[in-house]
């Protein structure tokens, strides 16, 4: 009898150990690609940004939904002229100076030819939005990194981009006082040499004393016509500094810069390729992780990826889904 239970509770703690909480409900708009989340000041609305139909957007009353989607950002494309202007990617969203700024990417499929826009607007609503085309973070052959997936990050009023994917990985530049442009050279922060180097779609987070540098890993898309070796798929990893600006290790001591990072969630049961993530502080909820990912049960095509969130626990001093 007490041997039973002593077998079925560690059984249970195992599970905990390796296992990964489903996906929260949602419910309404929630096929996504690339989501970035925010809530608006004056009323607390949620507002969800994400790639496709220049920078589609939806708004709810909580993140678990009902979702309703609101339109584009940029219904005539960017003014950046780069091939790209009308297919814009890879939101980003923050309230910067009482303005919200929506950082896009604009760049065609393995290209190095690359530029990070914004877009601005002090309610969200649509039709809203200013674009201001280039921050001033962009890439071409010539450089050692792609201008694309920016991420901004307010480390006490002192603003910073984080940006990147493949050839050199994740970089860093200074932004100015009011994160509309550059203001100095970009440094580089995390990256994978051996493989495909495919490390991507960075997000900055602070929680208590440490900067939490989150990740994607792996190959992103095409599932439906092309699915990687097993492991190989996108998934989510993160690394940790006592600074904003570099030094990020993993829970083993290793450099994000050389091929250093912790999973924090990948493909478990119905779950599959999760990536694009953010982090973002829940008045009700606490710290949450959000992303997208493909649902077995329904499709593995890039326009059938979900929104997917999950509580984090930081107690260990790493992020537990």
């Amino acid at each position: 009898m007490h041997s039973s239970i002593f077998v079925a509770v560690a059984s249970c703690l195992v599970a905990l150990v390796h296992g990964y909480a489903n996906p929260g409900s949602c419910s309404g708009a929630c096929n996504v690609h690339d989501p970035a989340l925010i809530r608006r000041q004056s009323d607390g609305k949620y507002f969800r940004f994400s790639t496709g139909n220049k920078i589609s957007y939806a708004s709810s009353s909580s993140i678990q939904g009902p979702w309703t989607v609101l339109g584009s950002v940029l219904p005539s494309g960017s003014s950046i002229n780069l091939d790209g202007k009308n297919d814009l990617w890879a939101p980003d969203v923050s309230l910067v100076n009482g303005v919200y700024h929506v950082y896009y990417s604009v760049s065609t499929f393995g290209s190095q030819s690359s530029a990070i826009g914004l877009a601005t607007s002090s309610t969200m609503d649509l039709n809203s939005w200013t674009d201001h085309g280039s921050t001033g973070i962009q890439s071409s052959s010539s450089k050692p990194y792609n201008a694309i997936d920016g991420n901004l990050f307010n480390d006490g009023g002192k603003y910073y981009m984080n940006f990147g994917s493949f050839w050199h990985d994740i970089y860093q530049a200074p932004m100015n006082s009011a994160a509309t442009v550059v203001a100095s050279g970009s440094y580089n922060i995390a990256y994978n040499p051996s493989g495909t180097h495919a490390v991507e779609g960075a997000f900055l987070y602070k929680y208590g004393s440490y900067y939490y540098l989150f990740f994607s890993a792996g190959i992103c898309c095409g599932y439906d016509t092309s699915r990687p070796a097993s492991g190989q798929e996108y998934k989510i990893k993160v690394c940790r500094s006592t600074s904003a600006t570099g030094n990020f290790v993993d829970a083993s001591g290793v450099a994000c810069t050389n091929g250093g990072g912790t999973v924090v969630l990948e493909s478990h049961g119905t779950v599959y390729g999760p990536g694009g993530q953010g982090v973002f502080t829940d008045p009700s909820l606490g710290p949450i992780l959000y992303y997208h990912y493909v649902d077995t049960t329904i499709g593995y095509a890039d326009g059938q990826k979900r929104f997917g969130w999950n509580k984090i626990n930081f107690s260990s001093g790493w992020p537990v889904v």
